[in-house]
């Protein structure tokens, strides 16, 4: 195979004012050698390295030589409950830039030494063969996705007049994260993106298998990459990606229900039948409690949360007032209600107004929503609200959200692609479930 038809990517580590690295083997910058020990500082607006001050840094590999670099103190889980710190090691060049007056390093390599480290740090690395092989071509369809915009929707799914996009005003918020967050790189290494930390998450020769074995294989729909979005567990019913982000609606991303009887689902747009169906425990793929098929998802930090399918949050009234006045910045007040408005057809709230003794507001789309309501970020947004002894002013002492699933529910249940890979179910079988009529190819 041609190594030259492989396309490289670039990903942002961090973002801090000072980092601390080592050199692992021999790189160059600007013609010179180093190894070992490096301390680089951001100094009015520019890289400062060995007292000398640099526009950008660029260290690369002397080629043929097997070389790593390790950053000490990266922070994964930015704004999930699980965030921490650790020290990460990575194969490739090292660029090292300036934005928002602080150092970002940023990892350049191909995409399938990328995708070696993607799938284990976003599964086990021990997962299923079959398990592994979807995950491959998802994270290669959808990284490539990232890079090359242009290609990801075609031309009947283009609506420039659609409604929903991003708005700022007194009545009403709507906002998402998504590609175009990132300027300087393609893509960032958290779960932002995709979950990627280089060589510290073990590759196992069972990972290097379904990364050969499905070398170069993307999802295509109607001539177009697939923009192929995945989650830890829709919840039961598959999201809509416009819910989520931009207006554009696409086929292969279509609501279905995570088990065999695909389309055996009630209208979760609707909220009767939405509270009725996150209240309850319908069967799905992705309702196990399976301590091995969830080993082959969860990573070690993962593991900590144990109610994934079903889960419940309570605050009392000072603290959701403070937590919403904290992670919006806006005081609404004692909180009189949060009152669905628009919900997905997952069951996944996409509007939601918050009433206030101050203000009240409308806020979308769903991790706006999980942001607002959480310390660090709501396991979903598909959750009922219950207010509990309720003053005569109106206002409740306690508010608990009843949820279901855990992240947006895009796309690809990752426990239940788990599920399907224990019964049986092919790679190829298991992304077509959850890409309708998509088709798999071979990009180089």
């Amino acid at each position: 195979m041609d190594e030259k038809q492989i396309p490289q990517v670039r990903v942002g580590i961090m973002n801090e004012p000072e980092l601390d690295l080592v050199l692992h083997g021999e790189y160059r910058v600007d013609g010179v050698a180093c190894s070992g020990e490096h301390h680089v500082s951001c100094v009015e607006g520019q890289v400062e390295w060995n007292g000398h001050r640099y526009g950008e840094l660029l260290f690369q590999p002397v080629e043929g030589q097997s070389a790593s670099f390790t950053l000490r103190g990266v922070t994964i889980g930015v704004s999930f409950h699980w965030k921490r710190q650790e020290d990460q090691t990575f194969k490739g060049a090292l660029h090292i830039i300036v934005e928002n007056g602080k150092l970002t390093p940023v990892n350049v390599l191909s995409v399938e030494d990328y995708l070696l480290s993607v799938i284990s740090s976003e599964m086990s690395a021990n997962a299923s063969l079959e398990l592994l092989k979807a995950h491959a071509v998802i994270s290669r369809s959808w990284l490539l996705a990232q890079i090359h915009t242009e290609e990801t929707v075609t031309p009947e799914e283009r609506n420039p007049d659609a409604e929903g996009e991003m708005m700022d005003t007194p009545e009403e918020l709507v906002k998402w994260w998504d590609r175009d967050d990132h300027v300087n790189f393609d893509v960032c290494a958290d779960d932002h993106c995709q979950r990627y930390q280089g060589i510290t998450r073990a590759t196992t020769p069972k990972v290097e298998q379904a990364v050969r074995a499905t070398w170069g294989q993307v999802l295509m729909y109607g001539g177009a990459l697939c923009d192929a979005r995945f989650s830890k567990s829709c919840g039961g019913v598959m999201e809509q990606f416009e819910n989520c982000w931009e207006p554009h609606h696409h086929d292969y991303l279509e609501a279905r229900r995570d088990g065999k009887d695909e389309a055996d689902f009630p209208d979760l747009t609707r909220e009767d039948h939405a509270a009725e169906w996150i209240l309850s425990s319908p069967g799905a793929y992705c309702n196990t409690t399976d301590p091995e098929i969830l080993s082959q998802v969860l990573n070690d930090y993962d593991q900590e949360t144990k109610d994934f399918y079903r889960w419940t949050v309570e605050y009392t009234q000072n603290e959701i007032a403070s937590l919403i006045h904290e992670r919006t910045g806006i005081d609404y007040g004692r909180i009189r209600d949060l009152q669905p408005v628009a919900r997905g057809t997952s069951g996944r709230l996409y509007r939601l107004r918050i009433v206030g003794e101050k203000r009240e507001r409308i806020i979308g789309k769903e991790l706006t929503i999980r942001y607002a309501l959480s310390p660090s970020c709501l396991y979903s947004s598909a959750f009922v609200v219950e207010k509990h002894d309720i003053g005569e002013d109106g206002y409740p002492a306690k508010f608990v959200l009843r949820g279901a699933g855990w992240g947006h529910g895009v796309g690809l249940c990752q426990i239940g692609a788990a599920v399907m890979g224990a019964k049986g179910f092919d790679y190829k079988q298991i992304l077509l479930y959850y890409f309708v009529g998509a088709s798999i190819e071979k990009r180089y």
